[in-house]
């Protein structure tokens, strides 16, 4: 399997796997446009152009473009992350040229009906209120929130209701202007491809599209705090995040073999310690997330009001004791999980699809699978715990409680307990 890659004249990026063998690829366009790059006034507007990415172009209606991808038995989606847009296809290999010439017409020729736009706005709407119904979802809006406050890196990407209701035709149009350039787009292509039919498509599609500059989001500045939800619930949902290494840093692998020791799995500290041994949840994890100049080690656990006290105390110790002796077999463990995990995961077009373009973005390159093992197989016990004691004793800290919470402690006094 061989990755290569082309730039159109303008800027387009293109990037492809073959992959002998199979019968289907993946591809797609994955666009450096996401929740962060919107001024405040157009929070949640990234995610609404996702939506109406398929409502019809110049060219097809909404059920044409339906129709179009599943018709060869196919099948066409979009998400919008904080740092990203992604319109991405899942078709035979014969069918990589249809899928291509969709995904360009729905990013190039969108016609923003204002009928179709209202039926998006309501199907928007409903699902920031059922995000709102689900706990375990909000309370990373609001972790998030605490940890980047009056920032773009802080804001929820669905957006808040009253903005969602009264974005424009105009305000779409406008959000593309600014950062659909030919520049800020990556085509990624994975499985039954032929990277020159590829490039002469996008060539014949995109290279036409004219220059831009790329506007810079607004810089990350993780300040921490709480938010503190009461609530009638059945569960106290209880989130904690940490400063943490971005994705360029080169203490990202270490950060990432911290978490998944200490809350990755059912073999992890906190999962044997707050669950199997002592009972005092049913759910609990760490994971480390990371954005180009910042990122965010985060725990969370659901369990009753009456043990929420003393399962934030016990996390506390949980991530002070992991720095005195976590050991190598528990690192070795961590690493085998997360290169197996990515091993695994490459073996899905569609995944490989999304890994070259999100490299791309990062590296301006995809570097070797064998680059990254090496990189996960560097860290060293040593390593990680001296980051474990930065993190339990030293980085910002944010806190969200969602529920019967009354009896939790203040973050302040989670703070006191990291200085002890």
């Amino acid at each position: 399997m061989t990755i290569q890659t082309a730039t159109l004249s303008n800027g387009f990026r293109i990037v492809t796997e073959h992959m002998p063998g199979l019968q289907s690829a993946a591809l797609g366009i994955w666009v450096g446009a996401g929740g962060r790059h919107e001024r405040a006034e157009q929070n949640g507007i990234a995610h609404f152009l996702e939506h109406m990415a398929f409502k019809g172009t110049t060219t097809r209606s909404a059920l044409q473009i339906a129709e179009a991808i599943e018709d060869v038995g196919g099948y066409i989606n979009a998400y919008t992350s904080r740092e990203v847009t992604a319109y991405y296809a899942r078709v035979l290999k014969a069918d990589v040229g249809l899928a291509l010439d969709v995904i360009a017409d729905i990013l190039l020729n969108p016609v923003f009906d204002p009928a179709e736009i209202e039926v998006e706005r309501g199907v928007i709407l409903q699902e920031i209120g059922q995000a709102l119904d689900t706990p375990d979802d909000v309370i990373f809006d609001w972790l998030q929130a605490q940890a980047y406050p009056e920032q773009p890196l802080g804001r929820t990407i669905l957006g808040e209701a009253p903005r969602v209701s009264s974005f424009s035709r105009e305000d779409l149009a406008g959000f593309v202007g600014e950062h659909y350039g030919p520049e800020q787009l990556i085509l990624s292509a994975a499985g039954g491809v032929d990277h020159d039919a590829i490039v002469s498509a996008a060539e014949k599609l995109f290279g036409g599209m004219a220059q831009r500059p790329a506007l810079t989001p607004e810089a990350a500045r993780f300040a921490g705090g709480e938010s503190r939800q009461e609530k009638s619930l059945e569960q106290a949902h209880f989130a904690l995040a940490f400063e943490s290494p971005g994705y360029r840093d080169p203490m990202f692998y270490t950060a990432q073999i911290y978490s998944t020791a200490l809350g990755g799995g059912m073999s992890s500290r906190l999962f044997q310690e707050a669950r199997e041994k002592r009972g005092l949840c049913y759910t609990i994890f760490a994971q480390s997330g990371a954005y180009a100049d910042t990122g965010m080690t985060t725990i969370y656990a659901g369990t009753s009001g009456d043990e929420l006290a003393g399962l934030a105390t016990l996390t506390i110790d949980e991530m002070k004791r992991a720095a005195d002796d976590m050991s190598e077999a528990e690192i070795a463990r961590a690493r085998a999980q997360m290169k197996a995990g990515l091993l695994m995961g490459l073996e899905s077009p569609s995944s490989r699809a999304e890994r070259m373009a999100r490299m791309m973005q990062i590296w301006g390159k995809v570097p070797p699978i064998e680059e990254t093992v090496e990189r996960i197989d560097a860290v060293t016990c040593a390593g990680v715990k001296a980051f474990a004691a930065q993190l339990a004793t030293q980085a910002p800290a944010a806190m969200a409680l969602y529920g019967p919470v009354s009896g939790a402690p203040a973050l302040t006094d989670l703070q006191v307990r990291r200085a002890a």
